[in-house]
């Protein structure tokens, strides 16, 4: 098996549990009423990609579990689409409760 392909292969197992982690943080912080659950995933996220970051500087990792890691579990964890979907599902909920 060539790099690209487990890059590829470790990139998507990463992001389904990044993306399932956040999904599941989601649920649990909606009845805030307050996007909790996405400022605290992307700090979180950022602060474990730091800590990986250094990690990896230190262990020097294969490549495919870097990429597997930051790429995916952490870009999946902390995806730009519900930040920016956060800010929208506050203004329509502010809307239908006048």
């Amino acid at each position: 098996m060539n790099d690209l392909t487990k890059n590829i292969i470790a990139i998507s197992i990463g992001g389904a549990i990044g993306t399932t982690f956040r999904y599941i943080f989601n649920i649990l912080t909606l009845e805030t009423g307050y996007p909790l659950g996405t400022i605290l995933e992307n700090l979180g996220g950022s602060f474990l990609l730091g800590f990986l970051t250094a990690w990896f500087i230190v262990f020097k990792p294969k490549e495919w579990v870097k990429t597997g890691l930051g790429v995916g579990l952490c870009g999946g964890f902390t995806t730009m689409s519900t930040f920016a979907a956060t800010p929208f599902s506050c203004i329509v909920y502010t809307f239908i409760t006048l």
